[in-house]
């Protein structure tokens, strides 16, 4: 198991959970970027810097994904993709995307692009706050404990 983080819009605070989650729970994490970033220092916890460019975190990612592992990511469209391999998605607030509700939210959001596109004035999300993160820390907790079950 392996945990891919889109690492260029991901908050500090999740980070800074996934670096002690990577150490305590002894899970490779790699951070996906276009920049580099400063990492402690553990065999468990590695940068992959791709070139600059439109989506090359994404792609790299989900050339990379394997079924068994978890990308997060508060991007959709990338969510999507790692689903349709067989992988699981959750985005820093706390929301696991599964093959069960991945159609919902790309819809939602494909919606919200539109309505954009067309001139509608739409407010972005709220501000990070100490729920989301520990709705995000929750399930994280859950997924290690189903991927050390099997």
């Amino acid at each position: 198991m392996h945990i891919w983080v889109d690492a260029d819009g991901c908050p500090v605070e999740v980070k800074n959970l996934l670096y002690k989650t990577a150490e305590k729970r002894q899970i490779q994490i790699t951070f996906v970027a276009n920049q580099i970033l400063t990492l402690p220092t553990s065999p468990f916890i590695k940068m992959m810097l791709v070139p600059g460019g439109l989506d090359a975190a994404d792609r790299k990612i989900v050339e990379t994904v394997e079924s068994k592992d978890l990308v997060i990511t508060s991007d959709i469209p990338l969510a999507a993709d790692v689903v349709a391999k067989g992988a699981k998605a959750l985005n820093p607030r706390g929301e696991l995307y599964t093959d069960v509700n991945m159609g919902d939210r790309l819809a939602t959001r494909n919606l919200v692009e539109e309505m954009r596109s067309q001139g509608e004035k739409m407010r972005g999300p709220t501000g990070f706050t100490s729920k989301h993160k520990q709705s995000f820390a929750n399930e994280l907790d859950k997924w290690i404990a189903q991927k050390r079950l099997y």
